[in-house]
């Protein structure tokens, strides 16, 4: 359950609830942890398509799915996709994709999800010979 806050704005008593880092437990969708990290993913491959000037048909053609597919997952349609299947587009568009599994913090009550991205490296260079 979010925590009811209030603050003052404009000499108005404006009332809140903070998130929980999770917009579809927010909510109240069904498996919102799986739909997080699926719209993580679908992020990214929208960042690698936007980065590297594709269209959408130049991308679906790289990933091996029609444009229609691009489009669903660029604009967050993401049912009837899998993470799997996420994972597996992402590495068709150049990406290396680690899974890291370790102990949460007792801080914590249940474990997350996070995906973390990193900057494209350059492409090693030939060694010149002689």
């Amino acid at each position: 359950m979010l925590e009811k806050k209030t603050i003052s704005m404009d000499g108005r008593e404006i009332e809140y609830e903070e998130s929980s880092g999770n917009v579809f437990a927010d909510l109240g969708l069904p498996n919102p942890e799986e739909r997080l990290m699926k719209a993580d993913l679908a992020i990214q491959i929208g960042r690698i398509i936007r980065d590297r000037g594709l269209t959408q048909r130049q991308a679906a053609e790289e990933m091996g799915v029609d444009q229609p597919k691009v489009s669903n997952i660029l604009n967050g349609r993401l049912s009837g996709i899998s993470m799997e299947r996420l994972t597996v587009l992402l590495m068709r568009l150049g990406s290396d994709v680690e899974m890291v599994v370790r102990p949460k913090p007792e801080s914590r009550r249940q474990g997350v999800f996070s995906l973390v991205t990193g900057k494209r490296a350059a492409k090693p260079r030939k060694r010149a010979s002689g």
